[in-house]
This record gives structure tokens, C-alpha cells and sequence, in this order.
């Protein structure tokens, strides 16, 4: 970490890094969330991956509120106002339980996912302000490694209180147990003081055309395509991994939670952890490039059905994926100077795909099957290999 972050930011990076296990849980658990609505409430797939669209329904409505918030009144007000709304949204469980409403939880989950994106607004732009620009991403991907942390420790949890073996169902406990912490760590925002990180004029100003000198960055908007269809890939894999290895038989819903902890996304945080550490030695750019390659031919091979080697190539997926969201947000933030926080605000609203990735891929396997189905993250990661490519090429010019 000495040569990631400069020594007077070390605090405010621990600080903030904690934020990204609280909204990794909060993404995974809707994972097990979105099975459990489907066993409890008798509904299909496709009904179920409104968990996914309510939730990531939030990121595309809050992300320009959040980013003008956050110009205004800085980062530090920023992660405590997305702190709040993260624990009131999760407290809110408690009276969805008793009325038992799917559309009651659907709301809970808008909540809290406008306190996300607060979270994820502030402190996406200020990982990468806290040291040199070159190790950006090397640095970002170092913080995403306990959101990580946070994705095993979700589905675990859940799938342990929610697919219990007496059959009866604990739905707010998680929920409300995550609220407390939740507040808890938005009282220590509110006590502390954040440095706030003053954006220089960049080499490659954007002019004074404010918006439309941003929108002029190519390379930034290439950067918002992708993000969208990296999140579209990365939610309807995380969505129906339980459906699709509880469907062909591998195991029951329970175990398949734990294997999503343990086995998924402990490979994906092992990911974001080496891809940290391989940056620091190879460009962020070849990096995204190897591993979009990779995603590309391992979600190939689950389409493709072919058993074992399939569900090999689906957790291998996970490895690959692993460093795409941090990298690509680094990357398109190059360059922009004092519009850093209003890009990351634009950046913040491809979270959508986690909210259109599902609902797709929910309607395809209910056509079909679920190997086919991974046809919708297939073609999502091909646009993130031209992304990729594109970048690369760039790096070398």
C-alpha cells in the first residue's frame, strides 16, 4: 500500500475502503434474495428479477442527484447521507416481513440502493485521487478487493438464515442486522473529517464547455457503454447462478449459496486482489484486455452446455471478471480533471444493466434453458473486449 497511496491519505483510505464491503454485501445477498422471492412467493423467474430492476432502478434515478450532492457538499457529507438511506432502506425488511408484500420489499431495495449510490459515487473518484495517477486503478482495484469480501459474506449469510432447514423464513434478520451496522458506521462518517481531495486542471482540459466538453472524451463515453454491459454480464450471472446449478442438478439451493460465497466470489475477490497487485507491474489497460478475453471464452463454454467443463468455465468467469468494474471506472475517469466528480456521477448510472441483464436473461431461460440463457452476459462481454482493445490501443499512441 506505500506505493499506492500517499502517506497523508492512509486513514481516509481504510476509512472509506470499509464502505466497500457494506455495498458488496448488499449486492450479493440479492443473489439469494432474488431464489428465496421465487420459492416463498411461487413466482417465476422472469417476476423474481424485479429484485434486480428495482435495485439497480435506484442507481440510474439517484446518480446525477448523488454526484451534484456530492459536488456541492463534498465526499465526506456524501457517504454519510448514503450511509442513511443504505440503514433505513434495510430497516424497512421489518415491516415488509410482517405484511409478507414482494412490492414492499421492492421499494426497501430502491431504498437502499439510492444509499449506494452515494456511497459508490463518493468513494469510486476519491480511491483513485489518493496517490499517482498511474497506479489509479491498481489502487481502486486494492479498495473493490473487500467489496469483494463483502459479496462472499452475503450469499452466505443469507442463503444460511434464508433457506433454513425448518423451511421458515427469516427475511428481515439479515436485513436488520445490516441496517444497524450500517448506522452505526454512518455515525463514525459523521464524527471524522475526510480530507477533501481539490481536482487540478488536468493536461487534457476539457475547455469551457462544462458538460459538453465531457461528453466531447470519447474514450469517457466508450468507458459508460461498457460499465453498462460489464454490470448487465456481472448481475445476470450472479442472479441466476444458484437457478442454474440447482437446475442441472449440481446441488440444492443452500449448498449452491455457500458455493456462490466460497467458490464464485471467493475466486472473484482473490481477482480484484491479484489484479491489484499484477498492475502494479503491467498496465491497467492489457490487464482489462487479457481478462475480457477470458470472460468472453469461459461464458462460451456455459452456453455451449458441455457439463463439467462448463460449470468450470463458470466459476473461472468469476477470476476473469473480477477486475473489469474498477478498471474500466479508473480508466474513463483519465483525464477529466475537474469533472471527475460529475463523470463519476455519469458513471454511476451503468449500474441499469444490473436492472435489463436479469430481466433478459430471466426471459431467455424461461424460453430455453439456463445454459442458453448466458447468451446475454456472452454478448455483454464481447462489447467490454472492444472496450478493451480500444483503450489499449489507445495507451499505445
Amino acid at each position: 500500500m506505500q506505493n499506492l497511496v500517499k502517506k497523508e491519505y492512509r486513514i481516509p483510505f481504510i476509512l472509506v475502503t470499509s464502505l466497500f464491503f457494506l455495498w458488496g454485501f448488499a449486492h450479493a445477498i440479492l443473489d439469494v434474495l432474488n431464489k428465496h422471492f421465487q420459492d416463498v412467493l411461487v413466482i417465476t423467474r422472469a417476476h423474481s428479477a424485479w429484485v434486480q430492476v428495482m435495485f439497480y432502478l435506484g442507481y440510474f434515478v439517484m446518480a446525477i442527484p448523488a454526484g451534484l450532492f456530492i459536488n456541492k457538499y463534498g465526499y465526506r457529507k456524501g457517504v454519510v447521507f448514503g450511509l442513511l438511506l443504505y440503514g433505513i432502506g434495510s430497516l424497512l425488511f421489518i415491516p415488509g416481513e410482517y405484511w409478507m408484500s414482494f412490492n414492499f420489499f421492492l421499494l426497501s431495495l430502491f431504498v437502499i440502493a439510492c444509499g449506494l449510490v452515494f456511497l459508490e459515487t463518493a468513494a469510486n473518484p476519491y480511491m483513485t485521487e489518493l496517490g499517482d495517477r498511474e497506479t489509479a486503478a491498481s489502487r481502486l482495484n486494492l479498495a473493490q478487493s473487500f467489496n469483494g469480501l463483502g459479496c462472499i459474506c452475503g450469499p452466505l449469510i443469507g442463503g444460511l438464515l434464508l433457506f433454513s432447514e425448518g423451511g421458515e423464513s427469516n427475511i428481515s434478520l439479515p436485513y436488520t442486522l445490516m441496517g444497524i451496522i450500517v448506522l452505526m458506521v454512518a455515525l463514525v462518517f459523521y464524527k471524522i473529517r475526510l480530507p477533501e481531495i481539490v481536482h487540478g486542471e488536468d493536461e487534457e482540459e476539457l475547455g469551457e464547455g462544462g458538460a459538453r466538453g465531457l461528453w466531447s472524451h470519447k474514450l469517457f463515453i466508450f468507458g459508460i457503454v461498457s460499465l453498462f454491459c460489464y454490470e448487465i454480464a456481472e448481475i445476470s450471472i450472479n442472479s441466476f447462478f444458484i437457478n442454474y446449478v440447482v437446475d442441472d442438478g449440481w446441488m440444492n439451493a443452500r449448498d449452491a449459496s455457500v458455493v456462490l460465497s466460497f467458490g464464485g466470489l471467493g475466486l472473484f475477490m482473490c481477482g480484484r486482489f491479484a489484479g491489484s497487485w499484477i498492475m502494479r507491474y503491467i498496465r491497467a489497460e492489457k490487464v482489462l484486455f487479457f481478462c475480457a478475453v477470458g470472460t468472453v471464452v469461459t461464458t462460451a463454454l456455459v452456453v455451449l452446455d458441455l457439463g463439467v467443463l462448463s460449470l468450470v468455465a463458470l466459476f473461472m468467469g468469476y477470476a476473469f471478471e473480477a477486475i473489469m468494474f474498477p478498471t474500466i471506472f479508473a480508466l474513463s475517469l483519465r483525464g477529466l480533471g475537474n469533472y471527475t466528480k460529475r463523470a463519476s456521477s455519469y458513471l454511476m448510472m451503468s449500474p441499469i444493466g444490473g436492472a435489463i441483464g436479469p430481466l433478459m436473461m430471466g426471459y431467455v431461460a424461461d424460453q430455453t434453458n439456463m445454459s442458453f440463457s448466458f447468451i446475454v452476459p456472452l454478448l455483454s462481454f464481447v462489447v467490454v473486449l472492444l472496450y478493451a482493445w480500444k483503450v489499449k490501443q489507445c495507451s499505445l499512441c
